[in-house]
C-alpha cells in the first residue's frame, strides 16, 4: 500500500488530494475496504474517513473519495491551517492473516490565504462605486448648494440696508412732501378815543397822564381776504 505525493503544500481556502494505491497479486476478488487517516505533530492517529471495494464515490462535507481501482482517491475540500498534518491510508484485508497494512506518511501543509488575491477583487469593486457614490450623494450637494446661496442672499440683503443702499421697510411708493402751511397777516386800524369821566379833586385821585394815539395803517399794506371782508362790513 501506498500513499502519494510525499508532501504537498497549498492555501487556505482550497484543496488537497492524495492518492492510496494498493496492489494484490493474489486473488483480486478479496474483500477489503480503506481507511485514512491524519496526524498532528506525531500524536495518535486519528481516523478520518473509509470507503469499501464495492462503493464508487463517498462525500461528506470535509472529504470526496473517488474509487479507481486500483488507485483510491481522497480530496481534502476547503482547507485551513488546523489540516495541516501528517496522512496516510490504511488497508483491511478479511480473512487473511496480514488483516491490516498502513502506507507510508505524506506531510500536508497549509497556508495562510495570499493577499494578492484579496487586493486584485478590490480595484473590480472600486470600479463601480464612484458612480454610486455620486449618485447617493447628489441630494445632499443639491441642499448644500441651496443653503449656500440663501446664506449669501440673506448676507448681501443685511448689509445693504446696513449701508443705506435698501430701506429698511423695504421699497415704497413715492411719497409727496408735506404741505407747509403759510400763515397771513390781516391789518386792521386800531382807534384810541379820548374817555370823558368826571374829575376826581386832587386829594383822592392820584396823578395820571394819559394820552391817546390813533394808529392808521397806509392802503398800500396787503390786504388779505378777511379784511377785505371787513372792509365790506
Amino acid at each position: 500500500v501506498t500513499f502519494s505525493p510525499a508532501m504537498l503544500t497549498r492555501s487556505a481556502g482550497g484543496s488537497a488530494t492524495f492518492f492510496c494505491n494498493i496492489s494484490r497479486e493474489n486473488d483480486s476478488s478479496a474483500e477489503y475496504s480503506l481507511n485514512w487517516y491524519k496526524e498532528t505533530n506525531h500524536s495518535q492517529a486519528q481516523k478520518i474517513a473509509e470507503m469499501s471495494r464495492n462503493n464508487s464515490l463517498t462525500k461528506t462535507e470535509k472529504y470526496l473519495l473517488t474509487n479507481h481501482t486500483p488507485a483510491f482517491k481522497i480530496e481534502i475540500l476547503n482547507l485551513h491551517q488546523n489540516d495541516s498534518g501528517s496522512y496516510y491510508c490504511g488497508l483491511i484485508a478479511f480473512f487473511e492473516p496480514d488483516k491490516v497494512m498502513e502506507s507510508n506518511r505524506s506531510h500536508l501543509v497549509v497556508t495562510a490565504a495570499p493577499e494578492k488575491t484579496n487586493a486584485t477583487d478590490e480595484p473590480e469593486m472600486e470600479e463601480g462605486d464612484p458612480l454610486d457614490h455620486v449618485k447617493a450623494m447628489l441630494p445632499g450637494i443639491l441642499l448644500l448648494a441651496g443653503a449656500v446661496v440663501l446664506l449669501i442672499f440673506g448676507y448681501l440683503t443685511v448689509m445693504y440696508r446696513r449701508g443705506g443702499m435698501i430701506p429698511c421697510g423695504g421699497f415704497t411708493k413715492e411719497e409727496k412732501p408735506p404741505t407747509v402751511s403759510v400763515s397771513t397777516v390781516d391789518y386792521g386800524v386800531l382807534e384810541f378815543q379820548w374817555e370823558q369821566c368826571t374829575q376826581v379833586p386832587p386829594e383822592t385821585q392820584p396823578v395820571d397822564q394819559t394820552e391817546y394815539a390813533t394808529i392808521i395803517f397806509p392802503e398800500e399794506k396787503p390786504v388779505t381776504p378777511e379784511r377785505g371782508k371787513k372792509h365790506q362790513d
